[in-house]
């Protein structure tokens, strides 16, 4: 029997880097607009998780159209759910420390990577977000779809020109 395991597992190291190399993200090919940290399973930097704007625009999109405190009107925003980008860098931990161009950062806890809930815009009305504008990424809730999501907390973690994620743990 233990020769037979051996041999099936012989067998099955030709394949290993395939899958390995299949898992893996890939490269940005153009500005890195994200990096992503911390306790992370899936990497194309180092440690490090890198995104350009292709590569954001990849992974499943979601609009919803929402008022917010800081823009006037019903607005459109196009990104990325928070909770599939944390599935697509294989986040292991509990918290996000979020942190914008200008060091702004803020905490967001794995409460919120929910189903409806936040997601990475870089649309807003169907364009991008100059740094500007709270671009080129901005952590947007459905503050219209809940009372929940109406309070000084959820609005104190709805970051813009967001440039880096660490996962803690």
């Amino acid at each position: 029997m233990h020769s037979f395991l051996t041999r099936a597992a012989l067998a099955m190291l030709p394949m290993l880097p395939m899958a390995a190399v299949a898992d893996e993200l890939a490269a940005p090919e153009g500005h890195v607009i994200l990096t992503i940290t911390g306790a992370i399973a899936e990497t194309n930097d180092g440690d490090a998780a890198v995104f350009d704007l292709s590569m954001l625009e990849a992974l499943e999109a979601v609009t919803f159209e929402t008022s917010t405190i800081w823009t006037e009107g019903i607005q459109s925003f196009t990104g990325v759910p928070l909770a599939t980008l944390m599935e697509a860098v294989g986040a292991e931990g509990d918290v996000l420390n979020a942190t914008a161009i200008n060091d702004y950062s803020v905490e967001i806890p794995r409460e919120d990577w929910v189903e409806d809930g936040p997601i990475v815009a870089y649309l807003n009305n169907g364009e991008t977000m100059s740094v500007r504008d709270k671009g080129p990424l901005w952590v947007v809730y459905p503050y219209d779809s809940s009372s929940d999501y109406q309070t000084e907390l959820i609005y104190s973690r709805s970051i813009w020109q967001l440039d880096r994620i660490v996962v803690g743990e």
